[in-house]
């Protein structure tokens, strides 16, 4: 990476994303303090972007150490539900109306956010089915073919939420 001018731009006039490094930095740096999944993983990949774009969308990352309010605020924007969702759209669409400075016109660190909702939105990974799980019935073992694990496809940010909420609890 070329070094940052005073202006936000590297020297050749191209704007450096650097917003979007420090919230992808921030969500890589808790999810592997967790341990929570192999970085190789797309599961790890949807955690990490559903948690940087919380911390990039939530005023922006806090130099140095995370201060225990913030991360009470990221544990509350990343409570599992629809409602992070809307929130997540109301904030892009919120920075989108805003207009965009420099060189090219384009913000950067704005892209990349977007480019990562657009990922964890229409990219689908096959999870086991929690709502198929349910008390077995009384049976001896060993009577019958034995039931393949019930498996759905399903949004990469419903997988990544919820690791990205744990890995906040663990940080």
């Amino acid at each position: 990476m070329r070094p940052e001018r005073q202006d936000g731009t590297s020297g050749n006039g191209l704007l450096v994303p650097m917003a979007w490094m420090y919230a992808e930095y921030i969500a890589d740096e808790m999810l592997r303090t967790g341990d929570l999944m192999e970085p190789s993983t797309l599961e790890y990949r949807a955690g990490r972007d559903a948690l940087a774009l919380t911390v990039f969308l939530s005023d922006g990352a806090v130099p140095d150490a995370l201060p225990a309010a913030r991360l009470d605020e990221l544990r509350l924007l990343t409570a599992y539900g629809a409602a992070w969702c809307g929130w997540i759209r109301e904030r892009l669409d919120a920075l989108g109306s805003v207009p965009a400075t420099g060189p090219a016109g384009a913000d950067p660190d704005l892209a990349l956010a977007r480019a990562a909702w657009r990922w964890l939105e229409e990219t689908e990974l096959l999870a086991a089915d929690l709502d198929a799980i349910g008390v077995p019935p009384w049976e001896a073992v060993g009577d019958g073919p034995e039931e393949e694990e019930a498996q759905v496809w399903t949004p990469a940010w419903q997988l990544g939420l919820p690791l990205g909420h744990l890995a906040i609890h663990l940080h």
